[in-house]
């Protein structure tokens, strides 16, 4: 480990911090661009082979961006999908924004750092940043936009040169260190742990746009709502969200370990995967389920849903237009199953359904979703953590999908555990709460 790395995991002074050499490498997980064709003829696509954790050179700070010395990463499909080199390699969104050449230049690398989550230390500050100093614990939000576009200012996820840290730029999250810039930062919720912090702004997030905000399903008290995935990386959130704001939620998950832990989250119905029969794009299988759970849906709770949270894609999709109330919104924001969707029109146009795409969220969003965190009113949904070194099994767990909510990657921290400054408050919270998961 090198000296800065050592001073911030020693806790160490900013002004230790400032006159500590930032060393011309560092370790990150990353991919290798002459790999890029390694999966030719492999279905399974096995992303431990791609994944590589070592040296890469330590990239210059532009004025408006930080250097943060990542203490603890969050895990997103977005990984995989970088990591499986589907459905483009990632190594095209860093060539494409590198042409516009200047301090986007430097993302254009024959190497591409991975990770859209991470909390830790700020160790630099560019000459632009204003709000935040070297020594501040924060988490970064994914999203990386253009202040000098003018739809940012409107919406900063409408901006055309939006994109998501750590997968469509370089130098993320996964790494001891990371780049980020001002416009990302949020400050680290005392009471958690840096893998804590670190797996909640990308999906919680994410879900908050999806749901509250106005540029979602904008959700409304005694709202029902449907979560597919309910105990997952965003759906547990979605979870949250729907309890917190006087919603019914109804989640929808694969077991009985996962329906014991959405209704310990708040869901007031949950329905096993296995209950509404085959789920697949086939129009006469989505008709025949989506008669199904509505069905059950009306007996337990007496309507139809008004919002459907969807993320799944192609397998779900044609149930959750069928299964939405007349006037309902359906939500989504990713199609992990398919991005080719299928579904019967007349269920949409005729009963005055709406479909809203959202991706993301803006600073707003994610600083709303952050205060949140901060008072203990939104709950981690981390479920486990991997050294840095062992990213590449934490992404093949995913990959494989053994595993539920979140998985953090411990970068400088060397324990679990470590970072909450504001214990008093914690047990106040109390462990069960502040990461149910873990509590399970």
């Amino acid at each position: 480990m090198d000296p800065l790395a050592e001073a911030v995991v020693s806790g160490a002074s900013p002004e230790v911090l400032e006159r500590t050499p930032v060393p011309a490498e560092y370790t990150a997980a990353h991919l290798r661009i002459e790999d890029v064709g390694i999966f030719a003829g492999d279905s399974e696509r096995d992303v431990r082979k791609s994944i590589h954790v070592g040296p890469v050179p330590m990239p210059e700070l532009a004025p408006d961006e930080v250097l943060l010395g990542v203490m603890a990463a969050g895990m997103n499909y977005n990984t995989i999908w970088s990591a499986k080199f589907e459905p483009i390699p990632s190594f095209d969104f860093l060539r494409y924004y590198g042409k516009q050449g200047g301090w986007a230049a430097r993302h254009d690398q024959p190497y591409h750092v991975l990770g859209s989550d991470a909390a830790g230390v700020i160790v630099r500050v560019g000459a632009g940043v204003r709000n935040w100093r070297v020594g501040d614990h924060v988490v970064v939000a994914t999203a990386h936009v253009d202040d000098q576009d003018p739809l940012t200012h409107a919406d900063g996820m409408m901006g055309a040169e939006q994109r998501a840290w750590g997968f469509e730029t370089n130098f993320g999250g996964l790494a001891r260190y990371a780049v980020v810039r001002a416009s990302q930062l949020l400050p680290k919720a005392a009471h958690l742990s840096w893998e804590e912090a670190a797996c909640n702004p990308l999906c919680a997030a994410t879900a908050y746009r999806m749901l509250v905000s106005e540029h979602g399903a904008n959700m409304r008290q005694g709202d029902t709502v449907l979560i597919w995935g309910a105990v997952g990386g965003l759906g547990g959130y979605a979870v949250q969200f729907v309890r917190n704001g006087g919603g019914i939620p109804i989640g929808i998950v694969g077991s009985a370990e996962k329906a014991e832990i959405a209704r310990r989250l708040g869901c007031e119905l949950v329905i096993d995967r296995r209950e509404i029969g085959e789920i697949s794009a086939d129009p006469d299988a989505t008709v025949r389920a989506g008669k199904r759970l509505g069905a059950i849906i009306r007996r337990e709770i007496g309507e139809d849903p008004r919002i459907v949270f969807e993320h799944v894609g192609r397998d779900t999709f044609g149930i959750s237009v069928y299964v939405a109330a007349r006037g309902g919104t359906i939500v989504t924001c990713g199609s992990s199953t398919g991005y080719a969707h299928n579904f019967d029109n007349r269920y949409l146009w005729m009963r005055l359904k709406r479909i809203i795409g959202s991706h993301g969220a803006n600073l707003h969003e994610q600083w709303q979703t952050n205060r949140l965190i901060q008072r203990g009113r939104v709950a981690p949904m981390l479920s486990g953590t991997y050294p840095l070194e062992q990213v590449g099994e934490a992404a093949r767990a995913i990959q494989n999908n053994e595993h539920i909510g979140k998985i953090g990657i411990r970068c400088l921290a060397d324990a679990p555990g470590l970072g909450v400054t504001d214990p008093d408050f914690r047990s106040r919270v109390g462990a069960d709460q502040v990461t149910p998961l873990m509590a399970s």
